[in-house]
């Protein structure tokens, strides 16, 4: 059977496929690949209509409901770059500028700040960033399983932008030589609670990546696992964003350094987008969705 593939975009016809009724719309994507070398498999898109939701790839053309001479619309999703490759460079960034402007540097408090003397919390806080986001890339290297393989390349460059500038931006306030830091007790007390949010976060990351058979694209409710941190599964449906929000708020208090709290005021902002969204998710696709779990805060959102 024929099928025409039209672009989302004005309409045009890009080609026209014969394929088997059984065939994957992975498969149709490969055939365009052959014939556009430019639209490589991950940067397409297919459609029912042309503002239509994106298609599973893993449909067949029979279970679509497409007959002969029927349509598929393609939305060029633009240059594409690895998700792991994204992570990599988003993390490594942060970690890297934070540690070199934590050795004040003179481009930023000159030459005499090198020989001043830091606060024990500006030391401490170095080590929590450096750790937070070094757990970051060991995830991303060996703990995440991506569901979908690639991203539009542009969106590096935000991302990118948003943890450097962010970085930068909180590294010069804690480290600076006039920086003055909180009473100990309010810093030991943010640390213990930043420590259960790190170890929260890689808590859930853990039981999401065994939630997943590798290879696959399998989704699942995600419950609580015999690790006690993961009992906020329970209460909310993105406990990731929970403690990472968590742990920059503990972060902000046992600096007490505002640029601290503007970024974990836009994280959890951004947070709180996707989990609603994934929230929505989880209770459109799965009917016996626990009813009483929240986004990402307990009992609110």
């Amino acid at each position: 059977m024929e099928i025409g593939i039209l672009s989302t975009s004005g309409g045009k016809q890009l080609a026209t496929l014969t394929v088997d009724p059984n065939s994957t719309l992975k498969e149709l994507k490969t055939q365009v690949h052959r014939l556009k070398s430019h639209l490589y498999p991950d940067r397409q898109e297919f459609r029912l209509e042309p503002r239509g939701k994106g298609l599973d790839e893993n449909k067949t053309v029979v279970t679509l409901g497409l007959k002969e001479h029927s349509k598929l619309y393609l939305k060029d999703l633009g240059p594409q770059i690895a998700w792991k490759t994204v992570f990599l460079t988003e993390y490594a960034g942060p970690l890297f500028v934070y540690a070199w402007i934590y050795q004040r540097p003179w481009l930023f408090y000159g030459e005499e700040a090198v020989s001043q003397p830091m606060s024990q919390v500006a030391h401490i806080a170095a080590y929590c960033w450096v750790i937070h986001y070094g757990k970051r890339i060991l995830e991303t290297l060996f703990v995440h399983r991506f569901s979908h393989a690639t991203m539009p390349v542009r969106n590096l460059f935000r991302n990118c932008a948003y943890y450097w500038i962010f970085a930068a931006y909180v590294a010069y306030h804690v480290n600076h030589p006039l920086y003055t830091a909180p009473c100990q007790s309010q810093s030991y007390i943010a640390l213990g609670v930043w420590t259960i949010c790190e170890l929260g976060n890689f808590s859930i990351h853990w039981a999401l990546r065994n939630l997943r058979p590798p290879g696959s694209k399998e989704r699942r409710i995600p419950r609580p696992t015999k690790n006690p941190l993961t009992l906020l599964f329970n209460l909310v449906s993105c406990p990731n964003y929970t403690y990472e929000v968590g742990g920059w708020v503990a972060f902000t208090i046992m600096t007490q350094c505002i640029p601290a709290g503007l970024f974990a005021f836009a994280g959890f902002y951004q947070m709180a987008i996707w989990a609603v969204g994934k929230h929505r998710a989880y209770k459109k696709d799965f009917k016996d969705y626990p009813r009483g779990r929240k986004a990402i805060i307990p009992f609110t959102l």
